[in-house]
């Protein structure tokens, strides 16, 4: 079957591997339909491996060369033995993330803090980018028919998105802050929006900013011609944001953030930074400000998200900018990654 393999930094070939053949006990057989390139792909196409295994995974054993694809929607073709609740030709959105079950973490349902967590498309034998793929039968969910394969596809990132805005306590009528609108900083505006927030965006760059616009969920502010503080002090009567979810990884914009919040208000860091940021602590503790990490999701949450977007409340799939074929997944990383690339979130059709 054809499938696109990672093998190192900048070395991504649509290749013809082995089919997995059927399903094991516990697992099902899919035929992917959508898979998105996230940014951890893109950080590891650019400067890795660093989440691809080199050294067997201590989890599962697995190790580069990778079949890649985390984001992805599939058909249902085959369940293994003891498989219920799914069945084939069911469409189902999958949650990559494994886990073992027995650590510290995992025996207080914080699976995605697991010590030896692997994910599907990363550190699994199996990707989205392919043909064929198994999976555990438990991490895939039913789409129903008001959710489209390409939503479906969406499902995972916009749990990022939702969890970095749940973490950051937003609520109806709060004012939120969102910097950088990136995939995830987009999906978290919008996801702030269903939930009765005010929002408002910062971002410098042009083709961001505009798909920002066309989500028609809050402003819109370019942090390099208006100051996204004293905007929204002006918004707030001198307040400030109840919560911001800094989308970037940028140092600049986590400063923004502090400054940004009124006392007694939260950040959600969601952003990944690929290096250190320096902030001033005491700003923390004279505005008891509470700055909080996300890390992925809860392993939980794709019922309810799916459930969001098959009632309307979560237009996922306005981020959406490019849809191209599995053999141009090369382009599609370049473009991503080059800083006049004219997309944000593209997703891959694997069939």
């Amino acid at each position: 079957m054809k499938a696109a393999v990672f093998h190192d930094a900048h070395d991504i070939r649509i290749e013809d591997v082995a089919d997995p053949g059927g399903p094991g006990r516990g697992e099902v057989l899919v035929r992917p339909y959508w898979c998105g390139i996230c940014g951890t792909d893109l950080h590891e196409y650019a400067v890795g491996p660093i989440v691809i295994p080199t050294d067997p995974h201590p989890l599962n054993g697995s190790t580069a060369p990778q079949i890649l694809g985390h984001e992805f929607s599939a058909e249902v073709v085959e369940v293994g033995a003891d498989v219920v609740g799914v069945k084939a030709g069911d469409r189902v959105s999958i949650m990559p993330l494994l886990y073992c079950g027995r650590c510290y973490y995992c025996r207080r349902s914080l699976n995605h803090l697991c010590v030896s967590m692997a994910c599907i498309g990363l550190s699994y034998g199996w990707g989205g980018i392919a043909e064929l793929a198994v999976v555990p039968a438990t991490h895939v969910s039913v789409l129903p028919d008001g959710v489209s394969d390409l939503q479906g596809a969406l499902v995972e990132p916009a749990a990022v998105a939702a969890y970095g805005v749940d973490t950051a306590q937003a609520r109806p009528g709060d004012t939120v802050l969102i910097t950088g609108a990136g995939p995830i900083g987009a999906l978290a505006a919008l996801y702030a929006s269903s939930l009765g927030a005010n929002v408002v965006i910062s971002e410098v760059n042009a083709t961001r900013a505009a798909l920002a616009r066309g989500l028609d969920v809050g402003d819109v502010v370019d942090p390099t011609r208006v100051d996204p503080v004293a905007f929204l002090k002006e918004r707030t009567e001198g307040i400030g944001a109840d919560a911001v979810i800094e989308c970037s990884g940028n140092e600049r914009a986590l400063q923004t953030a502090l400054s940004a919040v009124r006392s007694a208000g939260r950040i959600s860091q969601t952003g990944l930074h690929t290096k250190a940021a320096s902030i001033d602590p005491m700003i923390l503790s004279e505005h008891d400000i509470t700055l909080t990490g996300t890390w992925c999701y809860p392993v939980t949450d794709w019922p309810r998200i799916i459930d969001l977007i098959a009632r309307g409340r979560y237009p996922v799939e306005k981020v959406v900018t490019a849809q191209v074929a599995m053999d141009d997944v090369v382009s599609g990383f370049e473009t991503l990654l080059s800083p006049t690339g004219d997309q944000v979130k593209m997703l891959i059709q694997a069939r």
